[in-house]
């Protein structure tokens, strides 16, 4: 009697065993994930702007890739961003180029590998006001995404064209997000920045479009792909995938505009109908093709960035731009949108 107790309690201790090494090893999962614990991943940052949009494109297109995944991480502010950059927590995003550059002034290893996008800022009046230039914007407050930003340059070279001082208007920094509700309680009468935050004030009638950036710089550059040295020294065949996948992610957005609304509008937190309207109204409002930055563009961003005060000393453009990982041939994306 005692020896069958004892067999039996051995056998169900063996049995014990074998369940919990199955249950440690997971078989089921091994078989059924293999591609997911194979790839690496890494966190893309990003501002819910369309200039940003192909960074949530890629996202959502390598949900099925079998090769790297690509996660955006969602910010509302460039501040925020440049501390993770230098904490060490990011090591890719977009950001406004003169920004890019102040950190390579400053000894932060970043490289400029790709555009965000062409176009797609604009300015933005109080619907109540008459305003027909910046001239007749004097005493007013106007808001900035950052002293950093290309928008800020642009301004600079419009109020220089149109005799308006620096001290004549009451500037402010504020997150793109803002911006719309700011103008809509006229705590701001003005704000210069990236869609869809100006067409959002569009569409509720709170403002109306006095200058969309393509009008005073055709082919305007707001925003670049920055990506830390040590990411490329440590993975560059991750690096050369993720430009890849934004460049493919711009040609797809291109030609598939009311899908790419639909897919970046989660990510940006808005309404779906607000970035389809940026996107179609009109169709140039932003484009994704041609993101190669050239040298007469990005040396022009810096005398502009030089003149402003925003850099304090000239930075070499070899040290700064990487084009090395841009594909030599840029076919659209294959994703598909339910």
């Amino acid at each position: 009697m005692f020896r069958s107790t004892a067999v039996k309690i051995l056998a169900g201790a063996a049995l014990l065993v074998i369940v919990l090494g199955v249950l440690r090893y997971k078989p089921w999962q091994r078989r059924d994930q293999p591609m997911e614990a194979a790839r690496a991943s890494l966190n893309v940052g990003f501002l819910p702007v369309t200039c940003h949009l192909t960074c949530p494109v890629t996202d959502f297109a390598t949900r099925t890739s079998a090769t790297t995944r690509f996660e955006s991480q969602r910010f509302t502010d460039f501040p925020t961003i440049v501390e993770s950059i230098k904490g060490g927590r990011l090591e890719a995003t977009f950001m406004i180029a003169p920004l890019a550059m102040k950190l390579r002034e400053q000894g932060v290893p970043v490289k400029i590998l790709y555009l965000g996008h062409r176009d797609g800022s604009t300015i933005m009046v109080r619907s109540d006001l008459p305003a027909k230039d910046l001239r007749d914007l004097r005493g007013r407050v106007f808001a900035l995404p950052s002293k950093y930003s290309n928008q800020n340059l642009v301004l600079r070279k419009l109020m220089e064209d149109q005799g308006v001082k620096p001290d004549e208007i009451n500037f402010v920094e504020m997150p793109p997000p803002d911006m719309p509700g700011a103008l809509a309680s006229r705590a701001i009468d003005a704000y210069f920045v990236g869609e869809p935050h100006a067409a959002k004030a569009e569409l509720d009638r709170s403002g109306r479009v006095l200058y969309h950036a393509k009008d005073i710089w055709p082919q305007f550059i707001s925003c670049v792909l920055v990506v830390t040295e040590n990411l490329i020294r440590e993975q560059p065949e991750v690096v050369r995938d993720l430009v890849r996948g934004i460049a493919e992610s711009g040609e797809w957005a291109e030609s598939h505009r009311l899908d790419a609304a639909k897919v970046a509008a989660p990510y940006f937190r808005q309404d779906e109908s607000v970035v389809r309207y940026v996107l179609t109204q009109p169709p140039d409002r932003v484009s994704y093709r041609m993101l190669e930055p050239t040298d007469a563009e990005m040396e022009q961003i810096h005398r502009m960035a030089l003149k402003a005060g925003i850099l304090e000393r000239p930075i070499d453009m070899k040290d700064l731009i990487d084009r090395s990982f841009i594909p030599p041939h840029i076919r659209a994306a294959e994703i598909s949108v339910n």
